[in-house]
């Protein structure tokens, strides 16, 4: 946001009247500008939809869409819940949530699956197949995605530890001795954790290896990272959507079982036998034994 603003500033004297109209607005609410169209910012300043077009190319952009989407990357780590509940209350069809969250969360998916880069992405499965531990860390709303790689990686592997914290302290006594040979994945979207990001700085240093799961390269997981996997995960109203990023996680999960499918063909079957032994999922012999009596 800052370099924005800073293009902004620099520019502002060479500015028409109108133009500076419009810096003065997204100056000052860029939280709203990011999400408004060039035809109802125009408006809401008093200019044409086209000097707003205008506008955006006379800082660089390729179109008011690229300076938008720009708007839209790096207010994410800044807006408060509160604030994400009143912008988002404008994009969401009060009369059709449930249709307008879906389709939200199928647009992340669709965007998430054309920019994956399949490089790093076989990349990482490749440096988490060798490591000699396994650290899973993930706090706040990505605490349940950290959670689900964790309870299937311990399917898979005897080197997994899901660290958990409830401070960073904790989680700093967890990774203490996290070094090279080792790989941590690290999950955190807007609003960014960050003990999470200290956290991969820590063992960075240390000489693990860092696979950031996050939503873009601006994100500060990506600074320490080795190796970046990228999911879409815009708000929905306060709430994190997370479709994208748990999707992405499956992928992982399943591209690393298939390298080690027979190990997990082994690990599964004496699972089937402990769970039946211990009653541990219902059974269609007890359904149909229920439905008699």
């Amino acid at each position: 946001m800052n370099n924005l603003i800073r293009r902004i500033k620099e520019g502002y004297p060479s500015f028409s009247k109108g133009q500076k109209l419009i810096a003065d607005y997204i100056s000052e609410h860029y939280d709203k500008a990011a999400f408004m169209t060039a035809a109802k910012l125009g408006s809401e300043v008093g200019v044409s939809e086209s000097t707003v077009v205008r506008f955006a190319t006379e800082l660089g952009f390729d179109g008011y869409p690229k300076l938008q989407k720009a708007l839209r990357e790096i207010i994410k780590s800044r807006l408060t819940s509160a604030q994400r509940l009143e912008v988002s209350s404008t994009q969401i069809d009060p009369e059709n949530v449930m249709k307008s969250v879906l389709q939200s969360d199928i647009n992340k998916l669709r965007v998430t699956m054309e920019e994956a880069d399949e490089k790093s992405f076989n990349a990482a499965v490749d440096q988490i197949l060798h490591a000699n531990r396994i650290f899973i860390l993930g706090v706040r709303s990505s605490a349940p995605l950290a959670s689900f790689l964790g309870f299937y990686f311990n399917l898979i592997f005897e080197n997994v530890r899901l660290v958990h914290t409830t401070s960073v302290s904790e989680m700093f006594e967890q990774i203490v001795n996290a070094r090279k040979g080792d790989v941590v994945i690290g999950i955190s979207f807007p609003r960014y954790s960050k003990r999470t990001a200290k956290a991969l700085e820590f063992v960075s240093k240390q000489g693990a290896s860092v696979i950031a799961i996050t939503d873009n390269s601006a994100s500060p997981l990506a600074e320490y990272a080795n190796y970046c996997l990228f999911a879409r995960s815009d708000m929905a109203s306060f709430v994190d959507s997370l479709v994208a990023p748990l999707s992405l996680i499956n992928a992982l999960i399943v591209a690393i079982g298939l390298k080690r499918k027979e190990q997990i063909h082994c690990t599964l079957e004496k699972l089937e036998k402990l769970w039946d032994e211990y009653q541990i999922y219902e059974n269609d012999d007890r359904n149909t034994a229920l439905n008699r009596d």
